[in-house]
């Protein structure tokens, strides 16, 4: 089995995927935000 130390594992391609993911979350709250208020405003 080969042998491994903590905290010597590369975590770049983790951190730029949970970057994008944070970044699409905002866009997706931030767009339900702006459909609920415009339908408040016409509907409301």
């Amino acid at each position: 089995m080969a042998e491994h130390e903590h905290g010597t594992m590369n975590t770049d391609v983790q951190e730029q995927s949970f970057a994008g993911f944070i970044r699409v979350s905002t866009y997706v709250a931030g767009v339900s935000i702006a459909a609920i208020v415009l339908a408040l405003a016409f509907f409301g």
